[in-house]
């Protein structure tokens, strides 16, 4: 089997637009929905017999879980992608590969289940960026991911030496807490920033 989704695999690859980086992985695959999946890899040309296999691979999978001698009863899963799937990684890839910014001003970074946005805010209009914000809440949403509300933080880096009060960012009701500090991609971005802002 792993065979063969290694050979579904680079055939996918292959077809791929060049724009689109399919080394880009991410790992929450329970929330894949199939056919909202396969109308993806179908925009992106893949072909409808390679679509339907997809489709019929990530549906009516049936699970159990084993712990010592205790087996639970089985489940259909119709959702999700299976854990330690070849494919799974890819897949997940491709179902958020139009997750993008669409201003020029701001920029969207994808890493394993981290999404970080960075806005670049000119002449004090932040309209740009605040929209940008509200697309990506309701790109999650469409694509059946969640936002962590709780780990969702705002840094903001102010060059100007007339600082102005930001507001902060509100999503679905919630205001997202500013810091000064915050770790991208692991790396952390501590208080020393500052002291580099001023030595630019």
């Amino acid at each position: 089997m792993k065979c063969f989704e290694r050979f579904v695999m680079r055939h996918i690859k292959n077809l791929l637009p060049r724009s689109l980086d399919p080394m880009q992985f991410a790992y929450p695959f329970n929330t894949i929905i199939p056919q909202h999946l396969t109308e993806k890899l179908s925009l992106l040309g893949t072909n409808t017999s390679l679509c339907n296999w997809i489709l019929d691979f990530l549906t009516g999978r049936p699970q159990s879980v084993r712990i010592r001698n205790s087996t639970s009863s089985t489940t259909t899963l119709s959702t999700g992608a299976p854990q330690g799937c070849v494919l799974s990684p890819l897949l997940f890839t491709l179902l958020t590969h139009d997750c993008a910014a669409m201003h020029s001003l701001n920029h969207i970074i994808k890493f394993t289940d981290d999404t970080t946005m960075v806005g670049l805010i000119r002449m004090n209009d932040e309209s740009a960026y605040r929209e940008e914000v509200q697309r990506l809440t309701a790109w999650c949403k469409a694509n059946n991911l969640s936002l962590n509300i709780e780990k969702t933080k705002e840094m903001v880096i102010d060059f100007r030496r007339a600082q102005s009060d930001h507001s902060p960012l509100n999503i679905d009701g919630s205001n997202m807490e500013i810091v000064k500090s915050t770790k991208l991609l692991g790396l952390t971005w501590s208080l020393n920033t500052s002291s580099i802002m001023k030595k630019a």
